[in-house]
């Protein structure tokens, strides 16, 4: 038994071992990547190629996995930095930046700390781009500055195969007595705002009450001019009147008006004594008579 058990492990092991090969090989030449991921291949040390999502093949024992990178966006840890804006004021400012990576080859064999790199390259720009702007444009153009630090930034890892997705500037911190300096500059332009906003009204207040007076003025004068109108309407009729019934119409209608004058006097309360002129006997007598003459 032990011979025949011998010699059919001698004939077939061959057969055995290169089953085992080739089931190797194939475990090895299949690499599955995830949807996260990219994988750098290398041949003998050098760049072969990049796996993307999926299933790929490589040459087992020749091609191997060298570097494993997530292409899932990433955020560097809030740093903080001090810097000196272009009026002399410093400057605390906290940064926080977000990046991908596009180009993994790039990323592996062209900068060692890519974290450290780009944190140290947003230092430099935001300093320098705070040099350039005074207190009051970095704390009003926040978001000027932002951009304008992102595009820096872009361009300076492009060769590091980095998309750089979002730079945020969180924090602009001051020093104590800046903070008091600042806080006096502002209750005076408080103050100053005040200041004009009271005269501007007071100003508009005598504009319009000139406005005002200078309506009645003219509201009063167009008044005259309507009384005069009237007067010089009236006259013209008695003119007129004069012209068809001559003398005898004038008189009667002084009579007329000395009548109802006297009749106003007799109507007043209180009054238990009336005062006749001496022609107003006479005035009746030619009202009666002009109108006898009429009728």
């Amino acid at each position: 038994m032990d011979q025949l058990l011998a010699d059919l492990l001698g004939g077939n092991l061959v057969i055995l071992l290169l089953a085992l090969f080739l089931i190797l090989c194939i475990f090895l030449a299949i690499r599955i990547v995830p949807q996260s991921e990219q994988h750098v291949v290398e041949r003998f040390g050098r760049l072969k190629a990049v796996l993307g999502p999926g299933i790929n093949f490589i040459v087992p024992f020749l091609d191997r996995v060298a570097h494993k990178v997530s292409i899932l966006e990433r955020q560097l840890p809030t740093a903080s930095q001090d810097a000196i804006t272009a009026d002399n004021v410093l400057v605390q400012v906290e940064t926080s930046v977000f990046y991908r990576i596009l180009e993994p080859e790039k990323t592996v064999y062209r900068i060692r700390d890519v974290d450290a790199a780009i944190a140290t390259t947003v230092a430099g720009i935001v300093r320098a781009e705070i040099g350039k702007m005074e207190l009051d444009e970095v704390q009003s153009n926040r978001a000027t500055l932002i951009a304008t630090i992102k595009t820096s930034v872009e361009d300076a890892v492009d060769n590091w195969g980095i998309e750089v997705t979002r730079a945020e500037i969180l924090d602009v911190n001051l020093d104590q007595a800046t903070r008091d300096a600042m806080l006096q500059q502002l209750n005076a332009e408080r103050e100053r705002r005040a200041a004009v906003t009271r005269a501007e009204g007071q100003k508009r207040a005598v504009e319009l009450n000139a406005d005002a007076e200078l309506y009645a003025a003219r509201q009063a004068a167009e008044a005259r001019r309507v009384e005069a109108d009237a007067e010089a309407y009236a006259t013209g009729v008695v003119a007129e009147a004069i012209a068809r019934g001559g003398l005898e119409a004038v008189q009667y209608n002084i009579a007329l008006k000395q009548v109802e004058a006297i009749g106003s006097v007799a109507n007043g309360q209180g009054n238990q004594t009336i005062i006749v002129p001496a022609d107003a006997v006479d005035a009746f007598g030619k009202a009666f008579q002009m109108l006898k003459g009429r009728g």
